[in-house]
């Protein structure tokens, strides 16, 4: 329970993936933090509430590893050391492989919720991080050195800087005065884990089709020995309630189709569910002694599968940049945070808004020009250096926190 008036350094509205990373690395750095959640840790970690992986890229795991969150997730990741790309019927396939340039992993799939069980650990280990669940926040009140948060249950804390980190419909925004550049694909994803009859070797298939990409996602084996793989399937909202509903040999069927032998048989082990698929991108990320982060200040596409990356960038900048501000609210560091990440975020909101579209096309001329892309790329090794780089998370202006694993934070 808060008492009213409670004070704190940092106060992060949404404990998502998001959130609690940013409170741990806070915490590690002696900051006291809130961190306020809606939901409660017994509705998140229930199987039920998300069955989605997530691929952590190189750099994002140095982060998670600077945050002492990685190192207890590492048996229960599977690397991704090959990646192969393949557009429609082009009989052509692009691949990358992790030998090429020489590094450990383009990224490691997880189990959404065992990242979380994991923070949600770590957060309850810290003793500078205070962690109020249940409870939405409703109101912010703005002084010239801190802000009044009050919640649902009316208890009121006050706070240097507020960090908006409550997902793509966020209340923080909203309070900001800060409007979205905002997109409705009209597609959901859906997901699920499959068991394979061969190895998958670390391979990664981004599958891209009139309809929307279709993934197959390595992922670890089970207790058994048997070969798992996660789906990421993406199709047209007017149809996916009837491939969520249909029987399962009708929906192992058509996973078989879009996977061919390359696994040889398919068996369906998990829950289907749907995720909507939309865009949106504030058009700013601050204002005074508070400023957004993660899925608050954009969402993408998981197209290219760096959503939960691009998030971990803006938590690595805040983070660097909080250790040496002269005021946790300072405009200029606020204003330095914003600039180090919007470009970066903007650039990915556009990529992967494009190549949706791109791959959407179902005119042969731009196929054709597809098919003469992939096969320029597939041939140009400096090309191809370039885009396994991008994947791993290793290009760009890249934070402390991502671009090296430290021994202490």
């Amino acid at each position: 329970m808060v008492m009213n008036n409670t004070k704190f350094d940092i106060a992060i509205i949404g404990g998502g993936l998001a959130g609690l990373t940013q409170a741990i690395l806070l915490g590690n750095q002696g900051w006291c933090v809130a961190c306020i959640d809606r939901e409660t840790p017994d509705t998140q970690t229930s199987k039920q509430y998300d069955i989605r992986t997530t691929a952590i890229s190189w750099g994002s795991r140095n982060l998670l590893l600077n945050a002492g969150i990685w190192q207890d997730l590492e048996s229960r990741s599977q690397p991704i050391t090959n990646i192969l790309i393949k557009d429609e019927n082009n009989p052509h396939t692009l691949e990358f492989d992790i030998n090429d340039v020489e590094g450990e992993a383009f990224g490691w799939i997880i189990d959404n919720r065992d990242l979380r069980l994991q923070l949600l650990k770590k957060i309850n280990e810290n003793s500078n991080v205070t962690h109020i669940t249940g409870q939405s926040v409703t109101n912010f009140n703005h002084t010239d050195t801190h802000v009044n948060i009050t919640t649902q249950n009316g208890d009121t804390i006050s706070t240097q800087l507020v960090v908006g980190a409550d997902g793509r419909n966020s209340f923080t925004r909203e309070a900001m005065k800060i409007g979205t550049w905002a997109r409705d694909y009209n597609q959901n994803a859906i997901v699920t884990l499959i068991t394979h009859e061969k190895p998958h070797n670390g391979t990664a298939i981004e599958h891209f089709r009139s309809q929307g990409p279709f993934a197959v996602l390595p992922y670890t084996d089970d207790e058994n020995g048997k070969h798992r793989s996660a789906i990421v399937w993406t199709v047209e909202r007017k149809d996916s309630d009837a491939w969520l509903n249909c029987p399962d040999d009708v929906f192992l069927t058509a996973i078989q189709e879009r996977i061919g032998d390359l696994f040889g048989t398919v068996q369906l082990v998990g829950a289907r569910a749907p995720w909507p698929l939309t865009m949106n991108k504030a058009y700013s990320y601050i204002a005074p002694r508070m400023c957004l982060i993660a899925e608050a200040a954009h969402g993408i596409h998981p197209i290219a599968g760096q959503g939960l990356n691009m998030s971990l960038r803006d938590i690595a900048v805040l983070t660097e940049l909080l250790d040496k501000a002269p005021d946790l609210g300072d405009i200029a560091m606020l204003e330095t945070y914003q600039k180090q990440r919007r470009g970066d975020n903007l650039g990915m909101v556009l990529a992967t808004d494009t190549l949706n579209d791109l791959f959407g096309y179902k005119n042969p001329i731009i196929r054709a020009a597809r098919r003469f892309g992939l096969g320029v790329v597939s041939n140009l090794p400096p090309a191809k250096r370039f885009f396994m780089k991008q994947a791993m998370g290793a290009l760009g202006h890249l934070p402390a926190l991502v671009r090296e694993h430290r021994q202490s934070v």
